[in-house]
């Protein structure tokens, strides 16, 4: 594992890592998040380690394995390891990297790329970047979010990016600007969405949310915009942010009738009253 500063500051809250002190998390100062009641609050990867926090591994669906620690760390999501003909790609990223995570993920044939879906993910993107030599693909519309810059980072723009044969970036433009998907053109399709498109507990249905924490919903026109441009694309399996969440069949019929639900009670297409 390459020589990395253990220091650098990473927000407790969100878990993005930053490339110096601070006295705030723009991430969590914006609407989309929030700042804890006693106010901002910070660690470090040397301060994870020391406490105990181990990289966590699971297999989450075929030639899927997820990655995360424990304990978790600020929001807790995992990450995805994509084992596909090209290479291994990250999808998502977490705030924690130790050097057993490195050894084993490289005993798979470590990483070829890294794609994030939106800030709420950034985590430790950079960590990962150089321990796998591996560029991290970010949508530039959300650059001005990025708390570590560096040249690890590749951004792209419009509404698709092929990172190969199989594998495509969709930008939805929910949650954020820049909020994007990964297709995997592979067997009977996968969706991943991070939480842009956040898998329920019923897992027969997905929603999606501006806020999530502050319970503030999605534009209208921006998610029949996502439905259109997704429902372009075919996948049986739809993979959110967390553990075992993850639509096991019928994909594309679950974001059909989810975003239909959905757009059915903000409009009060419905008939219903608040």
């Amino acid at each position: 594992m390459r020589e990395e500063p253990a220091d650098l500051p990473i927000c407790l809250t969100c878990g993005t890592q930053y490339r110096g002190r601070r006295t705030d998390c723009p991430v969590c100062s914006d609407e989309r998040q929030y700042v804890r009641p006693g106010g901002q609050r910070w660690t470090d990867l040397g301060e994870l380690r020391a406490q105990g926090h181990a990289g966590r591994f699971e297999e989450e669906g075929p030639r899927v394995l997820g990655v995360g620690c424990r304990p978790a760390v600020a929001i807790g999501q995992r990450a995805l390891i994509l084992r596909t003909e090209s290479g291994n790609v990250l999808w998502d990223c977490v705030p924690y990297l130790d050097d057993d995570m490195v050894g084993r993920i490289k005993q798979i044939g470590g990483l070829s790329a890294i794609a994030v879906s939106h800030p709420h993910f950034y985590g430790a993107m950079v960590e990962w970047a150089h321990a796998f030599d591996a560029p991290v693909h970010l949508h530039a519309a959300d650059k001005a979010w990025v708390g570590r810059p560096d040249p690890s980072l590749r951004f792209w723009d419009g509404e698709t990016y092929r990172l190969s044969e199989e594998l495509t970036l969709i930008n939805g433009a929910v949650h954020f600007p820049g909020s994007s998907v990964l297709h995997w053109d592979a067997g009977d399709g996968a969706l991943f969405t991070g939480d842009t498109i956040h898998v329920c507990p019923d897992s027969r249905w997905v929603t999606v949310m501006y806020s999530y924490p502050n319970h503030i919903p999605e534009r209208p026109q921006a998610v029949r915009n996502a439905a259109n441009v997704l429902g372009r694309y075919r996948f049986e399996r739809v993979y959110g942010a967390w553990w075992g969440r993850v639509v096991t069949r019928d994909g594309n019929a679950v974001l059909s009738r989810s975003m239909a639900r959905y757009l059915r009670f903000e409009t009060g297409a419905d008939g219903g009253g608040g």
